[in-house]
């Protein structure tokens, strides 16, 4: 993996274990030469990780509207800064730029971006790994979610099975590193290409 796309909150949260997983996501992406993409705000976990990476080292390129840019909410000292037009092409960016898809603690924006980008999976747009990082379960309701819809018949066992979750760090690079595309997937994949 060249670079990770992570999905986190524009604040910064409550525990200052999201603070602290964050600062560590950040620094382990930098000590494995994995570049970060992300939302390219300056604020909250969105600012703590990208100062995290660069304060060890790596890249941190960041991809934001230009009505949040114009709100000053854009990282300034970034590696690379995209300013584009719209979410639509924020979102798409991101994932072009990216091998794989990391969610950390965040409100509706990171739920959406999270379960828009595991959605492009299930429909074969992409073949790349979408994991959790489930820092003090702040993502068990929605994961046990994931897992009523399956039992409901509104998720099928291998379309859940798409969203990797980890409590630690290296638990959750170490899942996104083994993780594999199914044929279909692949297929799917190439033909997109």
């Amino acid at each position: 993996m060249e670079r990770i796309c992570v999905f986190c909150g524009s604040s910064a949260g409550s525990r200052p274990e999201y603070h602290a997983v964050t600062e560590a996501l950040g620094a382990e992406l930098a000590r494995r030469k994995i570049g970060l993409v992300y939302g390219g705000g300056k604020v909250g976990l969105m600012g703590i990780l990208a100062d995290s990476v660069l304060k060890n080292g790596g890249e941190a390129m960041g991809v934001i509207p230009e009505n949040l840019m114009a709100r000053e909410v854009g990282h300034k000292k970034l590696t690379k800064l995209h300013v584009v037009g719209s979410m639509h092409e924020r979102k798409a960016l991101m994932a072009d730029l990216s091998d794989a898809f990391v969610a950390l603690p965040g409100g509706f924006g990171t739920f959406e971006e999270f379960c828009e980008i595991v959605t492009w999976s299930q429909l074969g747009l992409h073949a790349k790994p979408c994991g959790i990082l489930n820092v003090l379960g702040y993502y068990s309701p929605l994961l046990a979610m994931f897992d009523h819809a399956v039992r409901e018949r509104f998720l099928k066992p291998e379309n859940r099975a798409l969203v990797l979750e980890r409590d630690t760090v290296s638990e959750l690079l170490r899942a996104l590193e083994e993780w594999r595309p199914s044929p279909v997937e692949k297929w799917l994949d190439r033909k997109r290409l």
